[in-house]
């Protein structure tokens, strides 16, 4: 390949948006805010780059990996670019709430921007994601994780994608189930991650190895088996009725939060996942993912992160999802279709002037032709051109 073809080329996992597709991306973008808005969230816009100690913080320390360090040249500081929107959002919470009167207020909020990520999750993953997403910060209720969840799936369906299905579980189950276990950190992300790969010979293998009894050596073997619909919760809390207080309280509060969600959305399948620890290092409570039939990654995910402002000086309870805005583009098949354009001949006329002003007025699309008729309307992207008709310019079909 010679040199000035290289110039072209993008780093791997980085792309451009080109036309059509980036007026319909926009358009995409635009009808999933409005429809954010209508259930009452507000837009904010967190800057592309912060310093370290603030982007990377609680929580968000599992984001370290794929997050691009600089310095800044002006205070010699080591500076991000966000790798994840949602820590940003929740120091923007907390700056909202710095007025003590307001920390009851519950906050919704939503956003869309793009990420830069030091590495992919996968083979074809992008780098560049463009992600869009809402939080609602202040409620630990379960009609916060309801709604949140409720509103990833209004998202999908708005945009064309109904048929989807859900997968819900709770990281406080598998914690609360080895938290006096006497496990260390190692150990237990071990266990965290044969249980993700529902690997049971090298699960068994392992906890063999362990320092656990018996029993809760066959609670968190059998915990990666109790996966389906909700009659996995019955088969759950059978195995974990003498299990800690706080087991069972994930487990309920789990199985309301689908309970409600069935009736909610009848036409959906949700999969109740006992062993779903997706985003272990970072979620609390809920964790959630949607997919589409033949697509092995979720195309939505969300979940509980309560404490996550703790370091701004408000330790609120927070919930909210999230997807690639340019990944669900994708899938949706959504375009902008055939070109709708006006082309208008390029002449000092005023009354062909007056005619153009007032036809982008009433949100058409004219184009001047720049090449005086040498390149076809249809070439242009223009369906229709302005031609002057007994002294009158009138739009017509090409």
């Amino acid at each position: 390949m010679d040199t000035y073809n290289k110039r072209w080329l993008l780093p791997d996992g980085v792309q451009e948006t080109l036309p059509p597709d980036a007026a319909a991306v926009e358009t995409l973008r635009h009808d999933i805010l409005q429809l954010f808005r209508r259930w009452g969230y507000d837009l904010v816009m967190p800057a592309m780059i912060e310093y370290m100690d603030s982007l990377l913080t609680g929580t968000a320390h599992s984001l370290d990996t794929r997050t691009f360090a600089l310095v800044d040249q002006l205070s010699g500081k080591q500076m991000g670019v966000r790798s994840d929107m949602t820590p940003q959002v929740a120091r923007i919470d907390a700056h909202l709430l710095a007025d003590s009167a307001r920390q009851q207020r519950v906050s919704r909020l939503c956003y869309c921007g793009h990420l830069l990520h030091a590495i992919g999750d996968g083979i074809n993953s992008s780098r560049t994601p463009l992600q869009i997403g809402a939080e609602i910060f202040g409620s630990d209720a379960i009609g916060a994780d309801v709604e949140v969840v409720s509103l990833m799936v209004s998202t999908l369906h708005a945009v064309g994608l109904a048929e989807i299905s859900i997968d819900v579980g709770h990281v406080g189950i598998f914690r609360n189930l080895v938290k006096d276990s006497g496990l260390e950190s190692e150990q237990e992300s071990r266990l965290f991650d044969m249980l993700q790969r529902k690997s049971i010979p090298d699960l068994q293998e392992y906890l063999q190895q362990l320092p656990l009894g018996k029993r809760l050596r066959q609670q968190v073997c059998q915990l990666a088996l109790l996966n389906g619909d909700v009659s996995v919760f019955d088969e759950a809390r059978e195995l974990f009725q003498d299990a800690a207080p706080a087991v069972l309280q994930s487990l309920e509060y789990m199985h309301s939060v689908v309970q409600t969600l069935q009736r909610k959305y009848p036409q959906t399948l949700i999969n109740c996942d006992l062993a779903e620890l997706r985003g272990y290092s970072y979620h609390t409570g809920l964790v959630f993912a949607a997919f589409l039939p033949g697509q092995g990654r979720e195309i939505a995910r969300g979940g509980r992160y309560n404490d996550v402002g703790k370091v701004f000086g408000n330790a609120r309870p927070a919930t909210g999802f999230s997807a690639d805005l340019l990944n669900l583009y994708q899938l949706c098949g959504v375009g902008e279709g055939e070109a709708r354009g006006i082309l208008a001949p390029n002449l000092n006329d005023e009354t062909l002037a007056d005619c153009i002003r007032q036809l982008r007025a009433d949100d058409q699309r004219v184009l001047l032709d720049l090449t005086d008729g040498q390149v076809p309307a249809r070439e242009q992207g223009c369906n229709r051109q302005l031609q002057q008709i007994d002294g009158a310019w009138t739009v017509i079909e090409v």
